[in-house]
């Protein structure tokens, strides 16, 4: 008997032990899963940071470029285009005038009445028209004809057209958001098209003049004043309502930069005139790239497998289009390193299929467990439930990857403001922390849902340009979102480029 007792106890012993040397080895491979991911995300972490030593190396990166941009066509991956838009809006416009907004799968039609007073649009009216598809593959007349029967359409709502007579012509800025190369402010010759248009007997020929045949054939007798894209009206708008406007930045699906530089300083078009004395130019200022950008291996996937490999570095790296899918890459790559978020998913594996509103939605989702994490991983990466640590690293990765893009951007900024002078420094060729510069307050206009919908980002952007700047520096600098560039922009460039009562830019 005793011995049967012993021998039980001795089996359940063993069993005990087996059981506890299961349960051991399973602590011991999921803490090493867990040290893999936490391994990947140290190495994300450490290949984004962005030290104010390295943005301010970025700063001195995008001054030079600029600056190379200006002197020679082809200098520098900056295009440094000039829009020959020489006179921004003062708040002095009187009147109505008209804008066509094309940019995308839709366009708008917008009248704005001027008061005369600074910040006074007096009203405004927009119309949405979504572009038929056949339409974006047709021909440039079909497309214009459809443009401006909509605009003849807009036009007779008015109640009341008596400002003008066959003396005074309706006016209209044309936003058009397409690779442009500007031959005048108000025309330019289409390089190519993007967004899905592929009109081909437009390609090579200059785009005002198409609009300007549409509104004939619709009876039309408008003046097309000006050609711009949407960042140029977002400076003008910025401008409009404060003098002291510089420079405006577009950070939304797409990113870009434009300012006001002096003439004299636009070396690779010597001779040029204008009534002011200067001129804006239309950065493009995602094709920017320096070595001292912190890239990752993420970086380096995606540029690769994009439509535009060695293109739009730095676009790439801080603009809506993209975050997103290096988020997806990162959670990507700490699956097939660990098993923490279950098998990979099918989904998980489509590039692009987690966009940046989502990422945003995790990064600020301010719940216990972190609910919405949990969903929009189900719902758009079909990632089933996981523990709230996950759900933590998922929230890690976001902001890892939102902070660089934020401070990235911020360091674009700081730069166009050493290129004109207005970083507190002196400009391109002056020694940092000059303290005989007296500051003059600079106002940048931003625009972008980025900006100004994504709470974190724009709090993490503002946090750099202080540690850029400084704190005495950065109190003259004022960073003001704007809504509406690429329409009432449009609008306001329209009347301060009147033909009624500006002079236009001259070559000699």
């Amino acid at each position: 008997m005793g011995r049967v007792t012993l021998g039980v106890a001795v089996g359940v012993a063993v069993v005990a032990c087996a059981v506890a040397g299961v349960v051991v080895g399973r602590r011991v491979r999921s803490r090493r899963k867990w040290g893999r991911v936490v391994g990947v995300l140290r190495e994300l972490e450490e290949s984004c940071e962005t030290t104010v030593g390295r943005l301010r190396q970025v700063v001195d990166a995008m001054a030079v470029e600029m600056h190379a941009g200006l002197a020679s066509e082809g200098g520098s991956k900056l295009k440094m285009l000039l829009t020959f838009v020489d006179h921004l809006p003062t708040g002095s416009e009187v009147g109505t005038y008209y804008a066509l907004d094309l940019g995308g799968t839709n366009f708008r039609v917008l009248r704005a009445e001027l008061g005369g007073r600074r910040s006074s649009i007096l009203s405004k009216d927009v119309e949405l028209q979504p572009i038929p598809q056949h339409l974006m593959r047709s021909t440039s007349e079909d497309l214009f004809d459809f443009i401006s029967s909509t605009l003849k359409q807009f036009i007779e709502k008015e109640e009341n057209g008596s400002e003008f007579s066959s003396l005074r012509k309706r006016e209209l800025g044309f936003t058009f958001s397409f690779p442009v190369k500007q031959i005048s402010i108000c025309s330019g010759i289409l390089i190519k098209w993007t967004k899905g248009f592929a009109i081909e007997d437009m390609v090579g020929r200059e785009v005002v003049e198409c609009l300007r045949a549409g509104l004939i054939r619709n009876g039309l007798d408008m003046e097309v004043a000006v050609l711009v894209n949407d960042t140029v009206g977002t400076l003008a708008l910025g401008h409009y309502h404060d003098a002291d406007t510089v420079a405006a930045v577009i950070i939304g699906t797409g990113t870009n930069a434009s300012y006001l530089e002096r003439a004299d300083a636009i070396i690779k078009c010597q001779g040029l005139l204008t009534t002011s004395g200067g001129m804006v130019v239309n950065m493009e200022w995602g094709n920017f790239w320096s070595s001292h950008l912190p890239r990752t291996s993420y970086d380096v996937e995606l540029d690769a497998e994009s439509p535009n490999p060695n293109d739009l570095g730095f676009e790439k790296m801080i603009s809506g289009m993209y975050l997103g899918d290096i988020v997806r890459r990162v959670i990507l790559r700490m699956s097939q390193e660990s098993d923490i978020f279950g098998p990979v998913s099918s989904s998980l594996l489509v590039p692009f299929i987690l966009h940046t509103p989502f990422v945003a939605k995790m990064h600020e989702d301010d719940s216990p467990d972190l609910q919405e994490v949990a969903r929009i991983l189900k719902e758009k990466l079909e990632i089933p439930e996981v523990p709230l640590k996950v759900r933590k690293l998922v929230v890690r990765i976001c902001d890892v990857v939102t902070r660089r893009a934020a401070r990235l951007a911020a360091a674009g900024i700081v730069g166009i403001l050493k290129k004109i002078g207005r970083d507190g420094t002196g400009g391109i060729n002056s020694v940092r922390g000059r303290s005989d510069m007296k500051m003059k307050r600079t106002v940048v206009a931003i625009e972008g849902a980025l900006y100004t919908s994504y709470t974190v980002f724009r709090e993490y952007l503002h946090e750099a340009l202080n540690e850029i700047l400084g704190e005495e520096i950065a109190q003259h600098v004022i960073l003001k979102a704007t809504e509406d560039g690429s329409g009432i922009g449009a609008a306001l460039l329209a009347a301060s480029h009147s033909s009624y009562s500006v002079d236009s830019v001259q070559l000699l």
